[in-house]
Formats: C-alpha cells, structure tokens, sequence
C-alpha cells in the first residue's frame, strides 16, 4: 500500500477529478457568483481541452527537443564550435519575441489554428533546451571521453553512449523547465483559435466571468504541477542509474 502514499499519485488522481468533475460543478460556482448568468464553461468539455492542450505542449516540445538538443550536440562537435555564440544568439533572441508577437506573425502565413501556437511554444521552448543540452555536455569529463577513445569507441558510440548519458540530467532539466514554460504558455493559443486549457481563460477574461478564469486557471496550474513532479521522478531516476 506504499504507493497510496506517493504525493505524485494524488495529484494525478486530483487533476483527473477536476476534469470529470467540473461539469458537475455548475451548483457550486453559481452559489460562489451568483451574479454570473453562467458560471460554468460549457462550450467544450474540459477532458476535450486537455488532451488539446497537452497536443500543442508535446508537439512543440519534441520539436524543441530535436532541434534544441540537436543543435547544441552539433556546436560541441569540432566542426560546430565556430557557430556556438551565433546559435545561443539566435535562440536566445527567440525567446525575447513575446509569444503573442509571435502568433501575430504566425496567423497570417499559417491561418489561425493549433500550428501558429506550435511555432510560438517552439520558439519559448528552444532556449533552456540549447542551455541544458550545452551545459551537460561541457560538464562531461575529459577522462571519459579519453577513455572511450582507448576502449576503440567510434565518434558516434563514444557521443551516444558516454557524453548523451553523462549529460542526461542536465539536459532533461531544461526539458523540464521548457515544458512547465509552455504548459503556462499554451493558455494565449485560444487567441488563435487553438482549443487549450486557456479558453475559458481568455473567454472569462473578454466576458469578465471570473468562474471561467478559475476554472481554466486551476486546471492549467495543476498540469503544470504535476508535468513538474513526473519531470523530477525521471531526473532523480536518470541521477541514480547514472552513478
């Protein structure tokens, strides 16, 4: 019974409760506004909005990932350390562009819909992903590199199977810190037309409905809670095998 003991298990349990209980909740956010006509969002179900809203999180994040991973594993190459301070340049101006400009731009060549807030989410995301991959891989001894020389490794082995896991808890931290970034993100997509977890969010807001603003708030924070914790079980797991 030690896992009813686990934190990560209950808050799970509770985000879960929350999506299949809210639309049952229409009694109790009339008695805390009554002055809201309707104090329940209802255009779409709040399960529906999730699994939209993790859709736009992972597609953008596993982009960051390839190309923020990628990147900063080809500028510790000999090849690519000449174009290491263009690349941090360049992704870190990224992220200085407000997301919102970003879908500004985005709407007109792409239309409105889930793919400009990808691009956006992608853009946010890229940044600690470059540092963490960066990071990581400076933090990899010299000796074992040497040593997997000696042993006959291949350039590739030697990356993949000596300097990638070495640097694998650095790296998944600034995955960690780029997807509880886009989680929050992800909220401005429904200005685009995007399904998320912010609609109720910028509908409460345009419509100064404060019960939708909670709603879609506390559903968004909770995710974010619990990608937080699943995201430091793996560190901690990585850290552990890893010794």
């Amino acid at each position: 019974m030690r896992w009813l003991k686990d934190p990560l298990l209950w808050l799970i349990m509770l985000f879960i409760a929350l999506l299949v209980g809210l639309p049952y909740s229409g009694p109790l956010f009339a008695w805390w506004f009554p002055e809201q006509a309707r104090p329940l969002y209802q255009q779409e179900s709040f399960l529906q909005l999730a699994l939209a809203h993790l859709f736009l999180v992972i597609t953008a994040s596993v982009l960051a990932l390839l190309i923020g991973a990628g990147g900063g594993v080809l500028v510790t190459r000999r090849a690519g350390r000449r174009f290491r301070p263009l690349v941090e340049t360049i992704v870190a101006a990224g992220q200085t562009v407000p997301p919102v400009a970003v879908l500004a731009i985005a709407v007109p060549v792409m239309g409105f819909g889930a793919w400009p807030a990808v691009v956006a989410l992608l853009l946010y995301g890229l940044l600690p992903i470059l540092q963490g991959t960066l990071a990581g891989l400076d933090s990899v001894p010299a000796s074992s590199r040497e040593i997997a020389d000696g042993v006959g490794m291949s350039a590739w082995q030697r990356l993949w199977q000596v300097e990638l896991a070495l640097a694998a808890p650095v790296i998944l931290a600034g995955v960690r810190t780029s997807v509880i970034v886009n989680i929050g993100t992800a909220a401005i997509a429904s200005t685009v037309g995007a399904e998320s977890l912010g609609s109720p969010v910028i509908i409460g807001l345009s419509g100064f409905n404060t019960a939708y603003v909670i709603q879609g708030a506390l559903l968004v924070a909770l995710l974010a809670i619990v990608s937080d914790r699943l995201f430091e079980r793996l560190q901690r797991w990585l850290s552990v095998s890893g010794e």
